[in-house]
This record gives structure tokens, C-alpha cells and sequence, in this order.
């Protein structure tokens, strides 16, 4: 097997039917798992099943649409996947939630308790879902793919980046319980990415300019370049790492 191989595997990338997910989604794809497309609404799912398989050339990826916000959603996604493809070796946890800008103090119990589930716990349940199989084969890959944001404070996204700061943790955690088992558990951790969910930093040529100007690469990042990640760590290059996060920022928390 070549290192960076995953051929035959078989991932579900919650939030993928765009951004960073979608990316991941591409090029675990492109080196040979079979994907499953997961976001809320189905129609985006569809288009992006599609364009992957016309990318790669084969039937290599499905469209499956759950709600993160929704345990039963999260149960027949996995279910789905084990009944067309009989196992899941790979999860990403790629969705999340920011629904509140502004600090902790203006944040209601309402959008603070959707932040925390829509970011933990769904990776939490999913995990839960996916590692006995895992267990029963001894072998399979979790990434949680989480944000500088979680190593910072933060006038306006803090409970953002709580919850990204507890996802370190969920993984570490795992890693420790599941790594017996012959199963990996690793969180990703983006630093500014080209995507809808972070267009209002870099959609102004101002912020932008202001965001990057610290950063060692001076630019904002790709959604490639976080799925290059992912794939190192779904595929044998990854497989002494566990536990751990890595941080493609472009340098922005090094300065």
C-alpha cells in the first residue's frame, strides 16, 4: 500500500456538501475511499456527489443528508452507510455551528447550548455510533476538524471557540480510549479558509489584509490545504499519530 492510499475505505464527512468539507470529501475520494456527502439539505449533498464523481472518473462518492442537531439524523446517516458499503472506516466531523457574533455576555442560553451541541456533542454521538464496528475490526480513523479559534480568546466568537477548545479534548480523549483498539483519533485545527463560513473575514479586501498581515505566509488558506491534512491522517502516512492536533493556519498562531 502507498502511504497516502485509502483505497477501499469507506468515510462520512459531515458538512461536506461545500467548503472544507466538500474538499476533504474530493480528496479522500480521489485516493480511493468511498465517500459519503452529509449536510442538511439534500440537493446540495446531490450536486456535490456528482461533481466528485465526475472528477474522479467512478461512482465513488453518495449523498446521505442529516442535521448534526439531530441524534436520529446522525443514526440513519451511519446506518445508511453501513448498509450500502458495510462499515465506515473514516469519519470527519466537519460541521459546526456559529450562531452568535458578540460577546459572552450578550450570547442567550438558546444559541450557546446549539453551539456547544452542534459541535460537540454531535461529534461526540458520532463517535459513539461509529467505534464499535471500528472496535469489532480493530482498525478505523476519527477526525475532528476543529479551529485555531479554540486556542484564543475572543471578543466575538467565544463560545465559538469553546467548543472548539472542548473538541481538542473530545479527541484526546477518544484517542486514549479507542487507541487499544488499533483506532486513531486526531483533530484538525484551520487556521483562516477561503469558505462561505468564514466570508465575513475575508470578503472585505480591509479585514483581510488586517487578519493576514501577522501571518508568516501572509495569505489566507485553501480548503485543499486542510484536506491534505485530513488525508495524511485517514491513511497509513498517519498511522502512528493519535491524539493529537494539527494546525494549518498558515503560521497565524506562531506570531
Amino acid at each position: 500500500m502507498r502511504l497516502f492510499d485509502v483505497l477501499g475505505k469507506v468515510a462520512i464527512i459531515t458538512g461536506s456538501s461545500r467548503g472544507i468539507g466538500k474538499a476533504i470529501a474530493h480528496r479522500l475520494a480521489e485516493h480511493g475511499a468511498q465517500v459519503v456527502i452529509s449536510s442538511r439539505n439534500a440537493e446540495p449533498c446531490q450536486n456535490a456527489a456528482a461533481e466528485i464523481n465526475a472528477s474522479v472518473g467512478r461512482d465513488a462518492a453518495i449523498a446521505v443528508p442529516a442535521s448534526i442537531s439531530s441524534k436520529s439524523d446522525l443514526e440513519s446517516l451511519v446506518a445508511s452507510t453501513v448498509d450500502r458499503f458495510g462499515a465506515v472506516d473514516i469519519l470527519v466531523c466537519n460541521a459546526a455551528s456559529n450562531p452568535h457574533y458578540g460577546g459572552m455576555a450578550t450570547i442567550s442560553d438558546e444559541k450557546f447550548r446549539k453551539t456547544l451541541d452542534n459541535n460537540i456533542l454531535s461529534n461526540h454521538w458520532l463517535a459513539q455510533m461509529v467505534a464499535p464496528q471500528m472496535i469489532a475490526r480493530r482498525d478505523g480513523v476519527i477526525i475532528i476538524i476543529s479551529s485555531i479559534g479554540g486556542m484564543k480568546g475572543s471578543a466575538e466568537i467565544g463560545a465559538y471557540n469553546i467548543s472548539k477548545a472542548a473538541d481538542f479534548q473530545l479527541a484526546r480523549n477518544l484517542a486514549v480510549e479507542l487507541g487499544p483498539h488499533n483506532i486513531r483519533v486526531n483533530c484538525i485545527a484551520p487556521g483562516l479558509i477561503k469558505t462561505d463560513f468564514a466570508k465575513a473575514l475575508w470578503e472585505d479586501e480591509a479585514t483581510l489584509k488586517r487578519v493576514t498581515s501577522t501571518a508568516p505566509l501572509r495569505r489566507i488558506g485553501s480548503p485543499d490545504e486542510v484536506a491534505g491534512a485530513a488525508v495524511f491522517l485517514a491513511s497509513q502516512a498517519g498511522s502512528y499519530v493519535t491524539g493529537q492536533t494539527v494546525v494549518v493556519d498558515g503560521g497565524m498562531t506562531i506570531a
